[in-house]
């Protein structure tokens, strides 16, 4: 609704009109009044209810916490044994006890009772801290559910009130001094005392009302605070109330830290950044109107960092939302008139893209990639929005003449020449944001979609700010994270100007290198700002061979060096008796009988076509979807995991780990089966991240299969020592002591060492294997 001035003469409005008017805007003044009052009352009962559930799940903590915890916070002098004579035995008992009934027990004086009741105060208040905003998923608590219920009833004041808070704040604010100015027009009389200049000010007056008034009406506004206050008078019901939670759940949690208070801490937002650049992150203002979602503390600073830093990695880890983050960066920048932005992805999450730029932003999103690519592009040229397009795509993409040459791939006869050529024609519209999405695509700097990428990038005249986002910016080799934060700034690391490969460049300290890399690296992990997100159990199920035709299969499968075939002949050596489908099943069965909903990966799609078989022969394991495979086009992907998420427990989505471990969002489900064990740690990881994430209520099994005296075997133990690599690399925004070679652990290498270690192993002992 856009307010108008007087900006023309109006006809004399007489003194009845006058009256009319003033009344009309009176009560729509009420109405906008009432409206975002009951909705801030709405925020109080959400407020006060959700501290006792905080309250309620602390004291839970607290009564399996021994009384000599006390110590943490107080001192050993506590008299522990005379608290425990008096009945005393956990601090939860001490925690809503009066110091003079504590002081009445026999060997507990009057210091003793404040100091230890005062230590369970302090230790009740740092596990409330601890809990953050996490909602027990547990529809029988009662306390539970009212809060839902309540935290429900804002978010349908919040769609009611969508798109005319702006104005009812307007009107709720101005409309009182407005009507007061305008007062004398109310009476001929009182017009006719007012002098000549109060009564041109109080006609002007009365026309900005009328002017409020009738855009007022023509936007509904009335009628849109009426039916909000008619929904805020009604008590809150709880029917449904747990679904739809579980199907909106980062938007309740963001709604709920809104409301309480619980922001994400400054140190953990801000990651292993130095606090020069922390703090120039923190001044970068943000803009939302072209944005429609709510962003989480850290997800504001990412979108920051963005923006101030203007080419950088965002390598959050999976799950915390970074799409959402480069969204906000871009719906900001068309806040400041920036018009054409371009993210670039793989083709498995191009469809995800398209979604949630509609979904979270009012950006308009074109799809760059398939037959109708070229028009797309001349549609984005033409009216600006975001253009989303393949790491395939880009250097084949048939842009407008003014874009196409900048992103043309150099041939060798160019490189050789350094020859860089330029359309003809009139410069095109620069990119005010390109976004590379899982950026580790572009690792290798020999392949085409990299040098496409590059290429793009290098144009400081074209593209204005770039934001590579990586949830594993280093998965083998430490020299690949070298390679993305040189597509950036590539003066940020040293390089040995005589060196033909990045690994011959000088090793860094820790420190040297979180310094160097600061200004382009942001890093956070789960734990460290999603205090809600619920738990991850995982389970090594290990099984013995389940036939001597399956323990045929696997030796003659060493004594053949088919490594690929080592994986997978405990489901397909001989299916009727394989120990891993029995184990799978089980799983899949109990988890229906749950609720829960559940996802199998693997590797191979043998081994999910033997396992979709038995699952759709079990009608106790309920409806099975999938499997997603790398044939599968990326929108049928989606609608299969949306379908998916639609169908109730049980319900089990078959997908092939690298098909469906990046891109997609699976929090409907609970329950992870690996099939085996992956060669790339990360792989595993990606995947459980597809439910382990933001919007995840339920704890998150993860059940890994694995076979003993097998490759499985050999696999974990060597993929332990990698895992704790891993750790120590890519989970900070760091190196560790070690230098490049630390993680130079291909796969052929890993292959190599786990074909001779069981070929060993099996024509050294003759075993069965």
């Amino acid at each position: 609704m856009a307010f108008r001035l007087p900006d023309e003469k109006q006809a004399p409005v007489g003194s009845v009109e006058a009256r009319r008017l003033l009344d009309d805007a009176t009560a729509l003044r009420d109405l906008a009044d009432d409206a975002l009052a009951r909705e801030e009352d709405a925020r109080t009962e959400v407020a006060r209810r959700f501290q006792v559930v905080r309250a309620t799940l602390a004291r839970r903590d607290l009564a399996t916490m021994d009384v000599e915890r006390l110590k943490d916070t107080a001192d050993d002098r506590l008299p522990f044994p005379a608290l425990r004579r008096a009945g005393y035995r956990t601090v939860a008992d001490l925690v809503d006890e009066r110091p003079e009934v504590l002081d009445a027990h026999p060997g507990i004086g009057a210091v003793s009772a404040n100091r230890a009741i005062a230590a369970a105060r302090a230790l009740d208040q740092a596990a409330q801290e601890r809990l953050g905003l996490r909602v027990a998923m547990d529809p029988s608590d009662e306390r539970a559910t009212d809060l839902l219920r309540w935290l429900r009833r804002v978010v349908q004041l919040a769609d009611a009130l969508d798109d005319v808070r702006g104005p009812a704040g307007v009107l709720a604010n101005d409309l009182p001094a407005l009507v007061t100015a305008a007062a004398p027009t109310r009476s001929r009389t009182r017009m006719l005392f007012a002098g000549e200049r109060r009564r041109v000010a109080a006609r002007q007056v009365l026309d900005q009302v009328r002017r409020l008034l009738d855009d007022a009406e023509t936007a509904g506004i009335a009628d849109r605070l009426t039916a909000a206050g008619r929904l805020a008078r009604t008590a809150p019901g709880d029917t449904g109330v747990w679904g739809d939670f579980e199907r909106a759940a980062v938007r309740y949690y963001g709604l709920l830290g809104e409301i309480v208070g619980i922001r994400d801490t400054t140190d953990a937002a801000a990651g292993q950044l130095p606090e020069d650049i922390a703090a120039r992150v923190r001044e970068q203002r943000l803009d939302g109107e072209f944005r429609t979602v709510s962003l989480r503390g850290y997800q504001a600073f990412g979108a920051k960092f963005a923006l101030a830093q203007r080419r950088v990695i965002l390598g959050d880890e999976m799950g915390l939302g970074k799409t959402v983050q480069a969204i906000a960066a871009l719906a900001h920048l068309r806040a400041l008139d920036q018009t054409h932005f371009l993210v670039v992805c793989p083709t498995s999450v191009l469809v995800n893209w398209l979604r949630e730029i509609a979904r979270h932003s009012t950006l308009t999103a074109h799809r760059l990639h398939g037959p109708d690519r070229a028009d797309a592009a001349r549609r984005w040229l033409a009216e600006g929005g975001v253009a989303v397009t393949t790491f395939d795509t880009l250097s084949a993409l048939e842009l407008p003449t003014a874009l196409r040459a900048r992103v043309d791939v150099p041939t060798q006869r160019d490189r050789v020449r350094r020859r860089r050529t330029v359309a003809a024609g009139p410069p095109g519209p620069r990119i005010a944001m390109l976004v590379a999405d899982e950026a580790h695509y572009v690792k290798n700097p020999a392949t085409k979609r990299a040098e496409a990428l590059r290429a793009l990038v290098n144009r400081a005249d074209l593209v204005d700010r770039v934001l590579f986002l990586t949830g594993t910016p280093m998965e083998n080799r430490v020299d690949e994270f070298r390679q993305l934060v040189g597509y950036l700034q590539p003066s940020l690391l040293p390089v040995n100007p005589a060196a033909r490969r990045p690994r011959d460049t000088p090793e860094l300290s820790p420190a040297r290198f979180r310094t160097l890399v600061a200004p382009v690296y942001l890093r956070r992990n789960t734990h460290e700002v999603l205090s809600e997100l619920p738990d991850r159990v995982s389970t090594d199920e290990w099984l013995e061979r389940g036939s001597r035709a399956e323990q045929a299969a696997y030796r003659k499968a060493v004594l053949d060096r088919k490594f690929m075939a080592m994986r997978r002949v405990a489901f397909t050596g001989d299916p009727e008796h394989s120990a891993k489908l029995d184990r799978l099943v089980d799983i899949a069965r109990e988890a229906g009988q749950n609720g829960q909903r559940v996802v199998v990966f693997s590797f191979f799609l043998e081994v999910l076509d033997i396992v979709g078989r038995r699952l759709r022969a079990d009608p106790e394991c309920g409806a099975v979807f999938g499997p997603i495979t790398g044939a599968v086009a990326a929108e049928e992907r989606q609608q299969l995991v949306d379908d998916f998420g639609r169908r109730p427990a049980p319900a089990v989505l078959l997908s092939q780990i690298v098909a469906g471990g990046t891109g997609l969002n699976m929090q409907a489900a609970s329950v992870v089966i690996l099939c085996e064990p992956q060669v790339k740690p990360t792989l595993e990881e990606q995947a459980i991240a597809r439910l382990h994430r933001m919007g995840q209520i339920r704890t998150v099994q993860v059940h890994r299969l694995l076979t003993t005296d097998s490759v499985d075997q050999r696999l974990v133990e060597i993929l332990a020592a990698k895992r704790v690599e891993f750790d120590a690399y890519a989970r900070r925004s760091d190196l560790a002591d070690a230098g490049p070679e630390a993680l130079d652990v291909s796969d052929e290498v890993l292959t190599k060492q786990v074909l001779e270690e069981e070929y060993a192993r099996i024509a050294k002992t003759g075993a069965r294997a």
